[in-house]
């Protein structure tokens, strides 16, 4: 599996698709540099200061994500060795327009029977870095387009339902309520729905400042999967940064 995944490739990617951002604190860094040579007193110092300011926000959110998707192990999948996938285990794994994880779940567990699905809809979906990470990285072969709120799965059909860093782009309530009572719909009565996600909590706000609005809180997560009639049989830290919910329908907690 490590040969799928290339070195700095989580961090370079970020920095590939999201490169306005960037080139914006690059041209801003040089201008402050040019003001606080040729400003006097005060203006020296507030430039100075700004300086660091754009250094450290832009530094620490690059830093941040080179340590969760290079040098964490994510991508090793460690997080999913509590799966008991056997031959024919039904995998659906759901993506949102970028797909990191299926080449490697195809890799780890060739057994299984993945199937693969795209919720992105670029009407409802606008960012320009989805559609940047779309152009250089192809869909999984036989990946199915969907629509959030109707699967095109049998009731009752998957043994694991995989969302990594996915439903947090269905930014409608309802439909992500419904999205959900669509995965419980296809859940086998023993299986489990495995969301990883960042919250915006403490430490994504450290790390991301400003971009951690961007992610769903703690209480928002717990209320979507109440309301689609699922239990969270455990939680737990990836990294400080990300967090991963193991669902199941009720009545299913070991």
């Amino acid at each position: 599996m490590e040969a799928v995944r290339k070195p700095f490739q989580g961090v370079v990617n970020i920095v590939r698709f999201n490169w306005q951002f960037f080139l914006f604190a690059l041209l801003l860094s040089l201008l402050l540099v040019c003001l606080a040579y040729s400003l006097g007193q005060p203006y020296r110092l507030l430039s100075v200061i700004a300086l660091c300011l754009v250094i450290v926000n832009t530094a620490v959110p690059l830093a941040v994500s080179y340590y969760v998707y290079d040098l964490s192990g994510l991508y090793k999948l460690s997080w999913l060795d509590d799966m008991n996938v056997q031959q024919k285990t039904v995998v659906l794994n759901i993506n949102a327009g970028f797909d990191e994880t299926s080449a490697l779940l195809s890799l780890r567990y060739p057994e299984a029977l993945l199937k693969v699905y795209d919720f992105y809809d670029p009407l409802k979906h606008t960012e320009v870095s989805i559609k940047r990470a779309r152009k250089r990285y192809p869909p999984f072969q036989g990946t199915v387009a969907i629509n959030t709120l109707s699967l095109p799965s049998a009731d009752m059909e998957a043994d694991y339902i995989l969302i990594s860093f996915a439903a947090h782009e269905i930014r409608d309530e309802g439909e992500r309520d419904a999205f959900f009572r669509e995965l419980k719909r296809v859940l086998k009565p023993s299986g489990e729905i495995i969301v990883m996600e960042h919250l915006r909590d403490g430490p994504n706000l450290l790390a991301y400042n400003i971009g951690f609005l961007h992610f769903l809180s703690h209480s928002t997560w717990y209320r979507t999967f109440e309301k689609a009639g699922l239990q969270v049989i455990s939680e737990h830290k990836v990294t400080p940064f990300i967090s991963k919910f193991v669902l199941s329908k009720y009545g299913n907690a070991s």
